[in-house]
């Protein structure tokens, strides 16, 4: 496999080829640049498999990449890398595009590479980077990227109803009642929901979209009966929350 690392700083490619080779064995080319325009010279001549992108640079942003390659012959995953705040790396995560969080180490540098080579021939690097952006320049998270067999689903939050655990995995249910089995334990994606107030946990079980709650029942220790009519338990130190949440709603 051939990679390019793309940063305008000359000691972070060259530390980024060094964690590489190091750490990455099915990589044997890794080409270098120093912009983005001389990135994409590079990536039009060599067809790397995997670029490593900075994304603040002089001139041009990472971001602006497929400004300058023709979408529909784009067969290379990207993964970004970034000093930027939590916030945008949320963006990340609910977007499904891989970064490495500056400084970066070599554990980092596998599973991202990893990650790449499992999405490699399902690409979607233009949906995926359309999603990021509007992330990053509305302020306003909408939709998350969940890996599925053929790829990348993006799925509105609002068509959510409820998310459940499945040992290392999470089922979730949408309003065309369509459940998918997403390799993620519930965990992950209580972390990147945290900040969407339409979303609580009534159980460790069970991550739930407050919209689509049709009835609570008092008996049996109190369960949630969701739109789909799926029943979800409330644990006993959480009832009192989550009473004073659906009144106040």
């Amino acid at each position: 496999m051939k990679a390019i690392i793309i940063d305008d700083e000359p000691k972070a490619r060259n530390l980024m080829r060094i964690l590489v080779e190091e750490n990455c064995p099915k990589i044997t080319e890794i080409y270098e640049a120093g912009d983005l325009l001389s990135g994409v010279a590079i990536i039009k001549e060599k067809a790397p498999n995997i670029v490593f992108l900075d994304i603040e640079m002089p001139e041009h942003s990472g971001l602006e990449i497929l400004n300058f390659i023709e979408k529909d012959v784009v067969n290379f995953e990207i993964i970004f890398t970034t000093a930027y705040s939590e916030y945008a790396i949320q963006a990340f995560q609910l977007s499904a595009i891989d970064y490495l969080l500056k400084p970066i180490r070599p554990k980092q540098v596998r599973e991202a590479v990893d990650k790449a080579v499992e999405f490699m021939g399902k690409n979607q690097i233009n949906t995926k980077l359309e999603e990021l952006k509007q992330s990053l320049s509305q302020n306003n998270f909408k939709k998350i990227g969940l890996p599925v067999n053929d790829g990348i689903k993006f799925v509105d939050f609002n068509e959510i109803i409820m998310l459940a655990a499945d040992g290392m995995y999470t089922n979730i249910t949408t309003i065309d009642e369509e459940t998918m089995c997403i390799s993620k334990p519930l965990k992950h994606f209580v972390g990147l929901l945290d900040n969407i107030p339409t979303f609580y946990r009534p159980h460790r079980s069970h991550l739930i979209n407050l919209k689509y709650i049709k009835n609570y029942v008092k008996s049996d220790g109190g369960y949630i009966i969701m739109d789909n009519d799926k029943t979800v338990s409330i644990s006993k130190d959480k009832k009192e929350e989550f009473l004073h949440i659906v009144q106040n709603l």
